[in-house]
């Protein structure tokens, strides 16, 4: 009779998914709240994904893809001023790019505090 390597290693990756919760980050999922803004009459989610460097995220919501909707207008200017609006930074233009799909992530640079 032979056992085939599968049903080995499902009870093993079972039991890593039992303690998963012992390798969460600290401070779990709501360590970066997500801020919804208005840019060009869409709606974006922006949400910060790294300390350093400081990197946000930027998501457009579809809304439920209306055809009637407000006229296309390019993604990255959207994704660009919805990072801005939502941090109140420079978005750094050389560091965007966009996964497939259609999150946009950028750096920013945001002033510095005036000394007192």
């Amino acid at each position: 009779m032979k056992i085939r390597a599968a049903l080995l290693v499902a009870p093993v990756l079972l039991g890593l998914g039992a303690c998963g919760d012992q390798f969460a980050l600290p401070g779990g999922q709501n360590a970066y709240p997500s801020k919804n803004v208005s840019v060009m009459s869409r709606t974006w989610a922006v949400r910060q994904v790294s300390d350093a460097p400081v990197v946000y995220r930027a998501t457009r919501d579809m809304n439920n893809l209306n055809p009637f909707g407000p006229p296309a207008r390019p993604r990255p200017v959207q994704a660009s001023a919805a990072i801005s609006q939502a941090t109140g930074c420079r978005v750094l233009g050389n560091t965007m790019y966009e996964n497939i799909s259609g999150q946009f992530f950028a750096q920013v640079q945001c002033p510095a505090a005036p000394a007192s």
